[in-house]
Parts: structure tokens; C-alpha cells; sequence
């Protein structure tokens, strides 16, 4: 696989070797770039969607008062690799790898590290805390991106998990089908398949996003009996709108991906030019409740900052004061959250 950037004055349909602007040289310098052929292809013009999700942009350094990692997964990491947030569910971060790296990344402070995958060690480490804690039944694949490993590294891992017997279901989260469709294979969905009750969620954020490429991954997986779902991004500028959301959901749902939540942007440093208020986004749920199919409209959520959890957003099913949002989270605890005003948007 390729990997280059694309310089602004160059068309977007150029596949020579381009260099990178001035401008996004400082900003890869800290939140390096990586793009797969495939996606830059989905490229038409400088600035649309897809651009804005994978070419730097300068706004990235202005916010640097926000945390690397709001959601405290650091702190939530009893051994390396894995994340014990929820009782019964745990992260296992099996891979440092993605074919493109999106400029909205929850990780955006690992973006870069290096590629190297999960190390033995560490699996074996992660494997025994999981099997020494009863209450885990969800495991979670996430990294960078668990489907970057080649088979057999996968089949490793996957077989570790099996062989717990508490483990009920495993979970891969992945943008693979989205950014690197051809790395699906029948013979990986043959290995997966394997390993059933096994789930995959990928993550569709524009409609243009789904093509005859990523949709034949996707059939290959939902073919292999692999329930599939999707994550979204509310992301200002990219999909922010509810005609967007609309044909974007609706599209998932005619290449058999569910879609699963819409998430509120995390309050991750570098990337602050992508958030809009928790307003706009219950705008948009708004617009697709009674518009599309009941299961087209996916949650939307807040993942809360200091590791509160996951927590789903209705309309007005929260107290508001100024910018000020109270909510309840999955325990009963009220958190609250500094919203912005819609004059800053």
C-alpha cells in the first residue's frame, strides 16, 4: 500500500508523488498524516468532506488548553493495551496501524507512535486480566485499527479471547471497510466467521463514503453472518446537516451496516475546528426521527470527559443552564458539560 499527501495547488486527481504545504508541514509535524490511495481518491475538490477528515489544517494546534486524552483511557488502563472502563466490558488496543490518519482521532496523542502491533507480552498480560475478571463478557478490538494485522496475528488473538470462557462476545472496531476496502478478503471474513458471536463496527461519516468498493467489503462481511455496524462522528463542516445525515444513514442501511451512534465530538486536543454544539446535533436527530426508518436513526451520545462513560442525548432529555449541560450518567451520577454557544459556531 501507498501513502502520500496531497499539496493544495496540485488537482485532486493527481496520484504523482505530492508534497505537502507549508502551511500543513507544522501541523504534521505534530499529528503526523498517513492516506491510503483509496481514500484520497474519494478526493474531488480541496476542502470537501473527505478532505477535511484526512489533510491537515492549521486549526489543529490553536487548541492546545484541551487534553490529549479527556477521556482519561490512561487512567482506565489497569495493564498495557487495555481499557476497563464499564464492568462487564474491556478495550483491547491490538494495533497501532490505520490506512489513513483521521484528523478527528479520539487517539490523536498515540496518532503516530509507531506501527508496530500489540507485542506478545502485552497480549498474554491482557489476556490473563480478562480471564482473571468474571464480570468481562464484551471484548472490544480497537487500536489504530485491529484489522491492519495480517491473518494469523488476528487468529492469535482471537483465539486467546475464545478460550475465555466468560468471554461472550468479541467486537472489532474498524474503519478499514471506509478507508482500505481491499483489505477485505474472503479469506479473512472466512477467518472471522470463525469466531462467532463477533461483531464489527466501522465507521461511515459522509455518504460518499460508500462506494462500490467499500460496499462489496461490507457485503463480504454481513455475507460471513458478521452483524455490522456503524459510528459516526458529528463532525462541523463535513456532516453537520440533516439532509447529509439522512442519505448517509439511509445508505447504510442499503449496504447492510446498522447504524449504531452518532457521537458528539470528543474533547480531544487538535481538534476543536470539528465540534458543534450539542444543540445542532439534537437538531439533526430531530430531522431524522419520523423522516427515515426507526432503524436508520442511530443514538446519539457523548462519551463525557474523566472516563464517565458513554451516555445517549435525546431532545430536551437533559437540564440546561447558560452553556451549561447536566447529565445523568449510566450509574446514576450527574456530570456536567461545557457546551458552546451557537455564536462561537
Amino acid at each position: 500500500m501507498r501513502y502520500f499527501i496531497y499539496n493544495t495547488t496540485n488537482s485532486c486527481n493527481n496520484k504523482s508523488s505530492l508534497e505537502i504545504t507549508e502551511n500543513a508541514e507544522s501541523v504534521a509535524a505534530r499529528y503526523p498524516v498517513r492516506l491510503s490511495d483509496y481514500y484520497a481518491g474519494l478526493i474531488r475538490v480541496p476542502d470537501d468532506p473527505i478532505w477535511k477528515q484526512c489533510i491537515p489544517d492549521a486549526r489543529e494546534l490553536e487548541d492546545a488548553d484541551q487534553s490529549p486524552d479527556p477521556l482519561e483511557e490512561e487512567t482506565l488502563s489497569p495493564v498495557p493495551g487495555l481499557i476497563h472502563r464499564y464492568p462487564d466490558r474491556v478495550v483491547l488496543l491490538v494495533s497501532n496501524r490505520c490506512p489513513v490518519y483521521c484528523r478527528f482521532c479520539m487517539r490523536k496523542r498515540l496518532v503516530g507512535s509507531g506501527d508496530a502491533p500489540m507485542t506478545e507480552a502485552a497480549l498474554q498480560k491482557a489476556l490473563e486480566y480478562i480471564a482473571a475478571h468474571s464480570a468481562i463478557h464484551d471484548v472490544i478490538l480497537s487500536g489504530g485499527d485491529p484489522l491492519m494485522l495480517d491473518d494469523a496475528s488476528l487468529s492469535r488473538i482471537l483465539t486467546g479471547l475464545r478460550k475465555i470462557a466468560h468471554v461472550a462476545i468479541i467486537r472489532i472496531g474498524t474503519r478499514v471497510p471506509v478507508t482500505l476496502p481491499a483489505r477485505i478478503t474472503s479469506d479473512l471474513c472466512s477467518l472471522l466467521k470463525k469466531f462467532h458471536p463477533l461483531y464489527v463496527n466501522t465507521h461511515f461519516n459522509h455518504p460518499a463514503e460508500i462506494t462500490a468498493d467499500s460496499t462489496a467489503a461490507c457485503a463480504l462481511l454481513a455475507d460471513a453472518g458478521i452483524p455490522l455496524g456503524n459510528q459516526t462522528v458529528l463532525l462541523k463542516g463535513v456532516n453537520d446537516s440533516v439532509e447529509i445525515m439522512r442519505d448517509l444513514m439511509i445508505g447504510l442501511l442499503s449496504i447492510r451496516v446498522k447504524p449504531y451512534y452518532l457521537h458528539q465530538m470528543d474533547l480531544v486536543r487538535g481538534t476543536s475546528h470539528f465540534r458543534t454544539s450539542v444543540r445542532a446535533g439534537l437538531e439533526i436527530l430531530r430531522g431524522l426521527r419520523g423522516h427515515i426508518s426507526g432503524m436508520a436513526v442511530p443514538q446519539y451520545v457523548i462519551d463525557l470527559p474523566g472516563g464517565k462513560g458513554k451516555v445517549a442525548i435525546l431532545p430536551d432529555d437533559f437540564q440546561v443552564e447558560g452553556s451549561i449541560l447536566t447529565i445523568r450518567t449510566y450509574t446514576g451520577e450527574l456530570v456536567t458539560y461545557q457546551d458552546i454557544t451557537d455564536l462561537q459556531e
